[in-house]
């Protein structure tokens, strides 16, 4: 699975940013996807994830708290797409942003771990200033 993340940029406080993650094979709608940031200076860390959709209910997510309420990750199967939409964006969101892909069926707190994920994409850089 090859990933390539797009859609960052600069925005000024309390603007918003969609972010894409577009995957190469045909399995994409197995993967789970997550999105993890890395600020200067400071480890990567856990931003959103999704799993697979489930016939009977679709895919669930999980978000770091400290974007919770703020970001919202989703995916589009037929695109072999996984987005992440970025509201009230605050200078501390600055980052690099990466998209990254798992096999698995559910989500958990499993998958907010880096080591977890198999594939990663080359990360888009996000900007908010004050």
């Amino acid at each position: 699975v090859q990933l390539q993340a797009s859609g960052g940029g600069l925005v000024q406080a309390g603007g918003s940013l969609r972010l894409s993650c577009a995957a190469s094979g045909r399995t994409f709608s197995s993967y789970i996807m997550g999105w993890f940031r890395q600020a200067p200076g400071k480890e990567r860390e856990f931003v959103a994830a999704i799993s697979p959709a489930n016939s009977w209910a679709g895919s669930s997510t999980d978000h770091a708290d400290s974007v919770r309420g703020r970001f919202f990750v989703s995916r589009d199967n037929a695109k072999n797409t996984v987005y992440l939409q970025m509201t009230s964006l605050k200078p501390e969101d600055t980052a690099v942003y990466y998209c990254a892909a798992t096999v698995g069926l559910f989500i958990s707190s499993y998958y907010s771990q880096e080591s977890k994920y198999t594939y990663w994409g080359q990360g888009t850089q996000v900007t908010v200033s004050s």
